[in-house]
């Protein structure tokens, strides 16, 4: 079992290297299911990108208390949305500290994601149900994860190394 198990992850990894070395994206494809967790700045300035880090590590802090005994997205979809006030109150005690005052906007539905390709994977535009946290204007890089299931693949602003996180790369680490 593990040999097959070995084999098929050497041919999934050798597809993707394939792919990157004859310069095409691949499209990573994310649960249709799935939860996105968003943060929009207000700009890039450098206060403005501590103050989306730090929005993002109470995002990641309370969703995670929320959610780590969640079994389904369905289940993790009304803990989010019965926790909204939750979220609201520990982003506005954040910021109330932080002595932000350019407001914030929470949504937690469908939100628009651009079409976004880096280092050879292309994440497919479109309307995703997700959590965004826009803060002031929106017009800075931001930072999203997939929160549901708990995989989050991208945790870097866009001038910034990824860090891409697999199943199939965590399975190599674990029997290689």
């Amino acid at each position: 079992m593990n040999k097959l198990l070995i084999g098929i992850v050497v041919i999934i990894i050798g597809y993707m290297c394939f792919n990157n070395i004859v310069g095409k994206a691949y499209e990573l494809v994310i649960p249709e299911n799935a939860i996105r967790m968003r943060v929009i700045p207000n700009s890039n300035s450098e206060y403005d990108q501590q103050i989306k880090a730090k929005v993002k590590e109470v995002l990641q802090t309370t969703t995670y208390e929320l959610l780590k005994d969640t079994k389904g997205s369905e289940e993790a979809e009304k803990i989010i949305q019965a926790n909204l006030s939750l979220i609201d109150n520990r982003i506005n005690d954040l910021l109330v500290k932080e002595n932000y005052n350019l407001g914030y906007e929470i949504n937690f539905g469908l939100n628009y994601f651009p079409n976004k390709e880096f280092k050879g994977v292309t994440y497919k535009e479109g309307y995703y149900n997700s959590l965004l946290v826009t803060l002031g204007s929106g017009e800075g890089d931001n930072w999203w994860c997939v929160l549901f299931p708990p995989m989050c693949l991208i945790e870097a602003e866009e001038s910034e190394e990824v860090e891409y996180k697999f199943f199939i790369q965590e399975l190599i680490e674990k029997y290689l």
